[in-house]
């Protein structure tokens, strides 16, 4: 039987097409998408690094490791310090705090390409990428609500309290940054970086439930798309996680790269990662032709 993680039945939240524009939110990514057009004027071989190692960091263990394996599915145990990092690299994406990210996700793994999902590209393929953050509350701030869809992370105080405070991190990394590089590094450490991954997340939400293959006959349009695998350190395998939604590992065949599963495994082999849950390949499989 594929892996499931069971939850509460979660009310339609994000009915929010007929409530305005969430102009925090739009103020707050218009500054952002400057600043990276800004950064690309102010090139050097040191921001780049810089800010690959940021998008690993933040991306790469902040929301593929921690916010969606670990935090939303617990697909695996890591020691609580070690939880507690990664959730500040998640915060360091400006995509939420924990609760927020978790809770939203919860609905969207329930609901998903029905409604209440709450980006599903059935309400049109730029909904699902990015508009419908961008109307309605911006309920990121409001982590009362949010904690009733993820109990388990509102019962931890520090995750309350990044949740409230999840701009912080992004604060003191460009603090530090300007300290060492000014204002260009700023530009790429935060802005540049920020804006690659949020575009590369937002892709799992609007691609790849609209094109690629489908291995697994779940019920929703999700599907595997080798592009977007690659720059989301294997996220974009997208049709493998619904059908196996607490799995670690999502590039389940050979050829499918998953950066965060071999990550793992590298934690499970110093016995740092525990408790690693792995869905068996062969289960439910069905057609792989693409969309």
């Amino acid at each position: 039987m594929p892996i499931t993680l069971e939850q509460p039945v979660i009310p339609d939240l994000y009915e929010l097409r007929d409530k305005g524009l969430n102009w925090p939110t739009i103020l707050v990514l218009l500054i952002l998408h400057a600043g990276a057009i800004a950064a690309l004027f102010m090139f050097s071989w040191t921001n780049l690094a810089v800010t690959l190692f940021l998008l690993w960091f933040a991306t790469g263990l902040g929301i593929s490791m921690g916010y969606h394996r670990l935090h939303t599915h617990r697909s695996y145990q890591v020691p609580r310090a070690l939880e507690y990092l990664f959730a500040v690299c998640g915060a360091l994406t400006f995509e939420g705090g924990p609760i927020f990210w978790v809770a939203t996700h919860r609905v969207h793994h329930q609901k998903s390409d029905r409604p209440g999902d709450p980006h599903s590209p059935r309400e049109g393929a730029w909904w699902s990428h990015m508009v419908w953050m961008l109307v309605g509350e911006a309920k990121h701030s409001n982590t009362r609500l949010m904690a009733k869809y993820a109990p388990d992370l509102a019962k931890d105080r520090f995750y309350m309290w990044l949740d409230h405070y999840h701009w912080l991190p992004n604060v003191v990394l460009a603090v530090v940054l300007f300290a060492i590089g000014g204002v260009p590094m700023v530009l790429w450490g935060i802005c540049l970086r920020v804006v690659i991954g949020l575009h590369a997340t937002w892709l799992v939400n609007s691609a790849t439930h609209m094109w690629g293959s489908r291995r697994f006959a779940t019920h929703d349009d999700s599907r595997n798309l080798w592009w977007v695998a690659l720059i989301t350190f294997g996220e974009g395998w997208h049709n493998n996680h619904h059908a196996h939604p607490t799995s670690a590992r999502h590039g389940l065949a050979w050829y499918e790269f998953d950066p965060s599963w071999i990550q793992i495994t590298i934690l499970k082999r110093f016995g740092i990662a525990k408790s690693v849950k792995v869905a068996k390949t062969n289960t439910a499989l069905v057609d792989r032709e693409a969309a």
